[in-house]
């Protein structure tokens, strides 16, 4: 019996000793699988932060050129400046030039990684962004022994007949190398991208551009004109309204007829342009350049009245608000993106930030936290 017990003490003991065993090695698989996950979290949120940063960077440019702006603004004005500040606001020779091509600018910045591996003639994308109702992107290929580089623009919400007309600067970036830049003119009017297919060897993109694999690439847009984009119109502004109107504003050939008195009302601008000393104040007809003509008539509509703003137009309203200063426009274009509108919370603070939309840059940061992978999300995403 004492023989029998001790036998089972020790095959207990043998079968305590193989249960350990495996628990220590099925700990040690556990150890390094989670070791293995932990350096790949680790690039992960390095990749982010390098992506956060950038966005931080791309910011904090928007918002030292307003501050600069302000301060502009701000500085000590004598009644025997005013004259030339309106004039820098409103040029003679019956235009405007509030832009100097246009002001729906943006950038496109991306890191394509391990470039050295990419495949012949297969296309590498970066992530589609919302500007100005436009969704655009970059390509980058590797053909015929050069690198091609193209942009994707196409509206935001399908159409049957658009176009958006363009001017495209694209840039290799490096820190320690002279920026490769090409720049060209297209209007898209399909679903297709455009751009250089040898924009650059791609011996020298190895030996001078490409680090650790990886390559910057960025694209600065402007969108001269667009159509077919916008959502239908609520009110005329052409001849029908001739008899009610005392001056045409032509916008790229397009005219719209409207009240002097009323316009002034609405516009700091306007009323220096129309109602002060300028030429264009006797004038029947005044034209507005670098701005879009739908922009523009939706622009009319709101200070009209109309609830002409929406997701699709909501970024021209405040950038034509901005310009025009129109405290009206302004405050239904940010009550818009306050209440109603369906933007990523990212997009909504940019604009904030560019037009001075405070209430709305509140609300944004308030709903905003930053993990520890320092990844920017909205608060709601943990509800």
């Amino acid at each position: 019996m004492a023989t029998s017990e001790k036998g089972n003490k020790e095959c207990e003991k043998e079968t305590q000793s193989t249960e350990m065993l495996e628990n220590i090695q099925a700990l040690k698989k556990l150890f390094l699988s989670v070791s293995a996950e932990k350096e790949e979290i680790n690039k992960d949120n390095q990749q982010k932060f390098d992506e956060l940063s950038e966005r931080l960077k791309s910011i904090e440019a928007s918002i030292s050129k307003i501050q600069k702006s302000n301060e502009e603004t701000q500085k000590p004005k004598d009644d025997s400046k005013k004259e030339s500040i309106n004039e820098s606001l409103v040029p003679t020779d019956n235009t405007t030039n509030g832009l100097s091509e246009s002001e729906k600018r943006f950038k496109l910045k991306h890191v394509f990684k391990n470039v050295n591996k990419f495949e012949d003639d297969k296309q590498n994308f970066s992530e589609w962004e919302d500007h100005f109702n436009v969704n655009s992107r970059m390509c980058v290929a590797r053909r015929n022994n050069h690198l091609g580089f193209y942009v994707q623009c196409e509206p935001v919400v399908p159409t049957d007949i658009w176009s958006i007309q363009t001017k495209i600067e694209l840039k290799i970036v490096q820190k320690n190398r002279k920026d490769v830049i090409e720049t060209m003119n297209y209007c898209y009017e399909k679903i297709i991208g455009h751009g250089f297919p040898e924009f650059l060897e791609w011996e020298q993109l190895e030996k001078e551009y490409i680090v650790e694999g990886n390559l910057t690439v960025e694209a600065h847009v402007s969108i001269i004109q667009t159509t077919g984009l916008g959502k239908e119109k609520n009110r005329l502004f052409d001849e029908s309204q001739k008899d009610v109107s005392d001056v045409v504003m032509v916008v790229r050939g397009i005219k719209f007829f409207v009240s002097k008195m009323f316009l002034a009302s609405q516009s700091s601008v306007f009323k220096a342009l129309l109602l002060g000393s300028f030429s264009e104040s006797k004038q029947s007809e005044v034209s507005l350049n670098g701005i879009d003509p739908d922009d523009f008539h939706f622009f009319l509509e709101v200070l009209y009245g109309e609830s002409a703003i929406n997701d699709a137009n909501v970024e021209g309203m405040t950038l034509l608000a901005d310009m025009y200063d129109s405290p009206t426009a302004i405050r239904r274009c940010e009550e818009f993106l306050l209440k109603e509108s369906k933007k990523k919370l990212v997009k909504k603070l940019d604009i904030a930030i560019r037009y001075h939309l405070e209430k709305l840059k509140k609300k944004c940061m308030s709903e905003i936290v930053i993990l520890e992978d320092q990844a920017v999300v909205p608060k709601h995403a943990y509800r």
